[in-house]
């Protein structure tokens, strides 16, 4: 019932050892904005953030309507995730993947279980876009679909 609901993409990154590391996570939320807080719901069998979570820090990236390859790949386990995809290290040194929205710069604050997820919550360091030219718009999830926002005329 909960497709019902609409929501965003992310993919959340991180560095181990040099190696960018990344996983598409749909439960992204804004938590606090004094201190500045977001939220994740990362499954627990999740490879992934166990390593991005023993560096401290990692970047959240909202992407794009033109990014849904991007989505679909960061999704999927053993695939060569980065293959093709352009970024840059943010100012902590996290994956900053070029053509989304926003990226958000964040240090891990409190981790905490939940059923068969993991809450993660993060304080933001720095905030990295958007540029207010630009016109981009959130890729958007909604009934197990991508799907696109209609300006209301």
């Amino acid at each position: 019932m909960l497709g019902y609901y609409a929501s965003g993409i992310t993919v959340v990154c991180g560095l181990d050892s040099g190696e960018p590391l990344g996983f598409t996570c749909q439960a992204f939320h804004s938590v606090s904005l004094n201190p500045p807080l977001v939220s994740l719901s990362i499954m627990s069998t999740s490879k992934t953030w166990p390593r991005i979570r023993a560096t401290g820090c990692f970047s959240v990236n909202i992407l794009s309507e033109a990014q849904k390859d991007i989505s679909d790949r960061f999704a999927r386990s053993g695939a060569d995730r980065w293959a093709g995809v352009t970024w840059e290290a943010t100012a902590a040194g996290n994956p900053k993947i070029l053509g989304g929205i926003v990226c958000l710069d964040c240090v891990r604050h409190a981790e905490y279980e939940a059923g068969d997820h993991v809450i993660a919550i993060g304080n933001v360091l720095d905030i990295c876009g958007p540029d207010p030219l630009d016109q981009r718009t959130p890729l958007l999830f909604y009934q197990g679909r991508y799907h696109r926002i209609v300006e209301d005329t």
